[in-house]
């Protein structure tokens, strides 16, 4: 039932959809507005989030009347308008005063970890590989993920302000590409 090759695999498709490295200037920037990132909660969520999906994915979205199109699409708006903040330099979305700490549930938790392109991933995975396999390769990320939660502020001495300012618009670009993809991918078959 477990297989090296599967796990290998899944591990490695999980780990370019969800590019938690990509997401380094991201972090840092809910890390700055928030004070600090709960990677335990965010990872927790992310895990919950994307277990639940492996199992019961389908029959959630049925249940609401919705597909994976218009799950993917709706992922997809939300990460175009992260990109955008991140390229622009500005603040789209507002802070709570009454919500401190929920940064690390929307938008890190979902959609940048856990987002449409990862739970439509892992629903695209149920056809290929076993159920096991998945699993194992969402923990292996989720392990990888924690540990760089952990490290955003190492991280931002390592890049410093301008190897950060640099690296937050190019990485919002790519984020911004990757919103486009997911929007032209599965907007046509709405």
């Amino acid at each position: 039932m477990l297989n090296l090759k599967e796990i290998f695999s899944v591990t490695l498709i999980l780990f370019s959809v969800i590019d938690i490295l990509g997401s380094i200037p991201f972090v840092i920037t809910i890390r700055k507005r928030e004070g600090r990132i709960h990677a335990e909660k965010a990872t927790i969520i992310s895990a919950v989030l994307m277990i639940s999906f492996l199992f019961v994915g389908q029959s959630i979205l049925r249940l609401f009347g919705l597909d994976v199109a218009s799950f993917a699409v709706a992922g997809a708006i939300i990460i175009f308008i992260v990109a955008l903040e991140m390229i622009l330099g500005i603040t789209l979305i507002k802070d709570d005063p009454d919500a401190k700490g929920s940064g690390s549930i929307v938008p890190l938790a979902f959609p940048l970890i856990a987002g449409a392109g990862t739970l439509t991933t892992i629903l695209s995975l149920r056809a290929v590989y076993q159920e096991w396999n998945i699993l194992i390769g969402i923990v292996l990320n989720l392990g990888f993920i924690y540990l760089v939660l952990r490290s955003s502020v190492w991280l931002e001495r390592v890049i410093g302000k301008s190897g950060f300012a640099v690296l937050r618009r190019v990485f919002g670009v790519i984020l911004l590409a990757i919103a486009v993809k997911i929007f032209k991918t599965h907007a046509l078959s709405l």
